[in-house]
């Protein structure tokens, strides 16, 4: 299988189908509250915007609390 990135195409291919599900706007950034709803749909509906929030800011690389989908592919692959 062709690599890119560090992993396998597939896994990137994956990763990119469900970062695009969770960016409803499609804005290219996630969101706290498109995090939480997509926590949501996965039925843990405990999440609050207040937790999505710092979930996102553990992985922000960059400060702007959003995670951009080099910032989501960073965190899969630690």
């Amino acid at each position: 299988m062709r690599e890119t990135r560090g992993g396998p195409v597939a896994d990137i291919e994956e990763a990119r189908k469900q970062f695009e599900r969770i960016d409803t706007d499609g804005d290219g950034l996630i969101t706290a509250a498109e995090f939480k709803t997509a926590l949501a749909q996965g039925g843990d509906w405990n999440v609050t915007e207040s937790v999505a929030e710092a979930i996102i800011a553990g992985r922000d690389l960059d400060g702007d609390k959003k995670l951009s989908f080099d910032e989501f592919w960073a965190h899969l692959n630690k």
